[in-house]
């Protein structure tokens, strides 16, 4: 059956969509951070900057096409060591990623919602929920989820819709000083980058208003320690030994 790759999809579906970033051109006036830079190479030094740093956290919230709301809340760092939350539909799923193994833990909610048009889903679900899910390490789904390295390239992989980026006012991100740079999309949206003005340019936040899918992800704890513990084995379930007895069944 397919069930454990339908499981991690609402945890995988919109982490890369939160990521933005972009090159563009225009310069502003000196008297602003980055004096003498344009968009595009503040931009480039933001996700070079991001890219090299040995962790970081990520927050955020993207509105699906279909309306449905997706959170994240991860820890992850360049060994993919990873743990946070996804949150959708009402449902939450922990997630850990500790010695190249993936874990979730979803509540009942996050279970059904995950299996829904499986088949024999009321008999997976009691035996999933509460318990922490060891995830096939050769799930294409679960791919890139604690990636930190991918979902830093996931912003920097089509230069040409991130052209014109322009510069505008300062502000404050999780109270660290930040330079805006805005682009108002073909179809509308607006998309914002917040690049820290002091210390390395990390990526503070990025958001897309307007639109049919509004979101922002903001970033922070960089190079913060990542260092999740591995669910013990009372705690945990194989899910490809679950859903390959309830197939057999």
């Amino acid at each position: 059956m397919n069930g454990n790759r339908a499981i991690a999809m609402a945890g995988v579906a919109g982490v890369s969509v939160l990521l933005l970033a972009g090159c563009g051109g225009d310069s502003d006036a000196e008297d602003q951070p980055f004096a003498g830079k344009s968009a595009d190479q503040i931009a480039a030094e933001a996700v070079k900057a991001t890219r090299q740093a040995e962790s970081m956290h990520v927050s955020g919230t993207v509105r699906q096409t279909a309306g449905e709301a997706l959170e994240v809340d991860l820890s992850v760092d360049q060994r993919k060591n990873c743990e946070g939350t996804v949150k959708t539909a009402g449902t939450t799923a922990e997630v850990r990623h500790v010695d190249a193994t993936l874990y979730l833990r979803g509540d009942e909610g996050y279970w059904r919602n995950a299996l829904k048009g499986q088949p024999r889903r009321d008999t997976l679900v009691p035996k999933l929920k509460d318990k922490w899910a060891k995830v096939p390490t050769d799930d294409s789904t679960t791919e890139g989820l604690c990636d930190k390295q991918g979902l830093v390239a996931s912003m920097d992989e089509d230069k040409s819709e991130r052209q014109g980026l322009k510069k505008a006012s300062t502000t404050t991100v999780g109270g660290k000083k930040a330079i805006r740079l805005t682009k108002k999309a073909a179809g509308g949206e607006v998309l914002t980058l917040f690049v820290a003005t002091e210390g390395k340019p990390y990526i503070l936040r990025t958001t897309t208003s307007g639109g049919k899918s509004p979101n922002t992800a903001t970033f922070s704890d960089y190079n913060k320690t990542v260092n999740p513990q591995k669910p013990s084995a009372g705690e945990t379930v194989d899910l490809q030994d679950i859903a390959s007895s309830a197939q057999a069944g």
